[in-house]
C-alpha cells in the first residue's frame, strides 16, 4: 500500500494544486489525508486536491512524488479511477438535455435543482445519483420513455438531503409541490410527483402501483452494480456520513441492509429484477458479512 502525489501543476483559485491517491483503498487514502490535516471537502471521488503550499509537507509525511502520468497509471491499475462522466463536474450539460426533455422552460428551477444536487456535503447523493436514477428510468421503460410524473419524482426525489431517513423525503415531495405549483403544472401532476418522492423513504410501492414501482426501482439500481462501482457506492454513502463516528455508522448501516434484505419483492419490475436482482442480494450480503457493517469485529 502506498499513497502517491503528483507535481502541482493545475491551475485553480490563484494558485496551483496536486493531486493524491492510493494505489489500494480510499480508507488508506482518507486515513492519511486526515492526519495531514486535509480536509475532506479536497476528496474529489477517488483523489484529493491539494494546493501547492502542501507539497513538501505530504512528501515529508510519506507521500511518494511520481509524475501525473505515472499517478495517472497507479490510480488505474488501482480500480479506484472514477469515469469522467461520472463526476458531478462534468454532468451539468448531460442533465440539462434532460431536463429540457421533461420541464422545457424553467432554467431557473433547473438551475436550483442542480446547485442542490451539487451540495458540497453530498458523495452518494450527488448529481451521479439524480443521473443513474434518470438512466435506469430509460432502461425500465425502453423503448418507450418514462412517464413525466416519474421522471420529475426523480429529479425532486433526493432534492433536499441532510441524511435524515423520512425527514429528506418529506421536506423534498414539499419542495416538489411549492416549485412545481410555481412552474403551472396541473394540481394532479403536482400531487402525483410528490407521492412517488414520499415512496423513496421506505421504496414500499403497493400492488398495481406501476410508477411508485419504476421509481422505487430505479432508485435502488445502484443494488444491482458490478464489485467496482458498488465498492464506490459503499465508500460514498460513508462519506456521506462522514460526521457519525465508525460504530454507529456501521450499526446503522446494517440495519439499512438487513431492511433492504428484507424487502419482499426488492424490486418490483419484471425487467428490473432480470437486470439487478441476482446482483444485488449477492452485493447486500457480501456487504453484511463483512467485519465491521455485520457488528463483528
Amino acid at each position: 500500500m502506498a499513497v502517491y502525489l503528483d507535481p502541482p501543476l493545475w491551475p485553480a483559485h490563484e494558485t496551483l494544486f496536486s493531486h493524491l491517491i492510493s494505489d489500494t483503498s480510499l480508507a488508506e487514502l482518507h486515513a492519511f489525508a486526515a492526519a495531514a490535516g486535509i480536509p475532506a471537502r479536497a476528496f474529489d471521488g477517488d483523489h484529493y486536491d491539494v494546493p501547492q503550499r502542501r507539497y513538501d509537507g505530504l512528501v515529508a509525511a510519506g507521500a511518494i512524488p511520481v509524475e501525473a502520468r505515472v499517478l495517472v497509471r497507479k490510480l488505474i491499475a488501482s480500480g479506484l479511477r472514477i469515469p469522467a462522466r461520472s463526476r458531478t463536474k462534468s454532468l451539468k450539460t448531460p442533465l440539462l438535455n434532460r431536463w429540457n426533455m421533461v420541464l422545457p422552460g424553467h432554467d431557473a428551477l433547473f438551475l436550483d435543482l442542480l446547485d442542490r444536487w451539487s451540495e458540497s456535503h453530498r458523495r452518494y447523493h450527488g448529481c451521479t445519483h439524480l443521473l443513474a436514477v434518470l438512466e435506469a428510468l430509460d432502461l425500465l421503460t425502453a423503448p418507450a420513455r418514462p412517464p413525466r410524473t416519474v421522471m420529475l419524482a426523480a429529479w425532486f426525489h433526493d432534492a433536499v438531503y441532510r441524511g435524515v431517513a423520512g425527514q429528506d423525503e418529506e421536506e423534498s415531495a414539499r419542495l416538489a409541490e411549492l416549485r412545481l405549483s410555481q412552474a403551472g403544472l396541473p394540481e394532479a401532476d403536482v400531487d402525483e410527483v410528490a407521492r412517488l418522492v414520499r415512496l423513496t423513504s421506505d421504496h414500499r410501492p403497493e400492488a398495481g402501483d406501476d410508477d411508485g414501482a419504476l421509481l422505487c426501482d430505479a432508485d435502488l439500481s445502484v443494488l444491482g452494480g458490478e464489485p467496482e462501482p458498488y465498492a464506490r457506492y459503499i465508500a460514498a454513502v460513508r462519506e456521506d456520513y462522514a460526521h457519525i463516528g465508525d460504530a454507529d455508522f456501521a450499526a446503522g448501516r446494517a440495519a439499512v441492509v438487513r431492511q433492504l434484505l428484507a424487502l419482499d419483492p426488492l424490486f418490483h419490475t419484471e425487467r428490473a429484477r432480470s437486470l439487478w436482482l441476482e446482483a444485488a442480494r449477492r452485493n447486500l450480503q457480501g456487504e453484511l458479512a463483512r467485519p465491521g457493517v455485520s457488528g463483528r469485529p
